[in-house]
């Protein structure tokens, strides 16, 4: 196939990535992509199977990996993912910080385990291995990527996921807070929202069929793929290595959606009307304007139901 001269190839050759939470699923389908790209890449699971077979899988399609397992969320783990990319490759430039676990349940359900064990791996766990990333990329002096993975529940809510969709809310911000702090060390952070075909999307019943099918070979239809932005994991692939390659460099603090045969950016949250009362508001003056003013466009919540079609 010929490529257009005006369309940047994405070469990752002499790069260095750690991809959280890589054993499988998204963080594989990223740790593969990279590697395809020529980036060398730390694998990390807290099964030490499950990486060692990952990093096997990446070896055998041609791509360099090393296994690290390890639990994110502590200081001393996202020091560990650094200094073996250091260790193995000699630098790190690229980080993914994919890892996650699940423990829904509704608000007057939700125990205090289950609130900390998911603020501890997404929030906590993207935010000391961002940190320990920057400080080494900074150290180096020639820039580097950081790739934050979202989700639509951090944009809108859902229902049974305080503890995720809090913390996927707050992994946004702080993609556009540190692209802020890492713009001058020429560090570029952005968020990735992917939407797949996952072991939690599985569990939803009305998406069960298309996936076992998917499985047996069949193509996701057109309103999967295109109206919903829904497909396989490799689909939100091609994202990550796009982002950190110099293709790229330009763009930083972003809210970046991809699934299926979509791709989207998301808004960064802003004020739709505003109202004002001379010398301030009070009770009843906001009550009596609201309907009319402010409250007149109010915001949904949510994720939207998927759309299928009629039987």
């Amino acid at each position: 196939m010929r490529r257009d001269p005006l369309v940047p190839s994405i070469d990752l050759t002499g790069k260095a990535a750690v991809v959280t939470g890589s054993g499988r699923g998204l963080g594989l389908a990223y740790a593969h992509a990279l590697a395809a790209h020529g980036a060398s890449v730390v694998v990390n699971d807290v099964d030490e199977a499950v990486a060692e077979q990952a990093v096997k899988s990446i070896t055998e399609a041609g791509g360099t990996a090393v296994a690290e397992v390890v639990p994110v969320g502590t200081s001393e783990a996202a020091d560990r993912l650094v200094s073996r990319a250091v260790e193995e490759f000699g630098r790190l430039d690229v980080l993914v910080t994919n890892a996650g676990i699940l423990r829904d349940k509704v608000l007057w359900k939700m125990t205090d385990d289950d609130f900390d064990a998911v603020i501890t791996t997404h929030l906590k766990g993207t935010f000391t291995c961002a940190r320990a990333a920057a400080v080494r990329m900074r150290e180096q002096g020639e820039g580097g990527t950081l790739i934050l993975v979202g989700s639509p529940a951090g944009q809108r809510g859902n229902f049974g996921q305080t503890n995720y969709a809090a913390a996927k809310a707050g992994i946004a911000a702080m993609a556009r807070t540190w692209s802020m702090e890492l713009g001058r060390a020429n560090i570029t952070v952005n968020a990735i929202v992917p939407v797949a075909a996952t072991a939690m999307t599985e569990t939803i019943p009305a998406f069960a069929p298309y996936i076992e099918a998917m499985r047996n070979g069949e193509p996701l239809p057109d309103f999967l793929r295109k109206g919903e932005g829904f497909g396989t994991p490799e689909d939100c692939a091609a994202l990550v290595p796009f982002l950190a390659s110099e293709a790229a460099r330009g763009v930083s603090g972003q809210c970046i959606g991809i699934g299926g045969d979509k791709v989207a950016l998301w808004s960064h949250p802003q004020e739709i009307r505003a109202a004002y009362a001379d010398g301030g508001w009070t009770p009843a003056a906001l009550a009596d304007a609201w309907p009319t003013s402010v409250g007149a466009e109010l915001q949904t919540v949510g994720i939207p139901a998927p759309k299928f079609p009629e039987a």
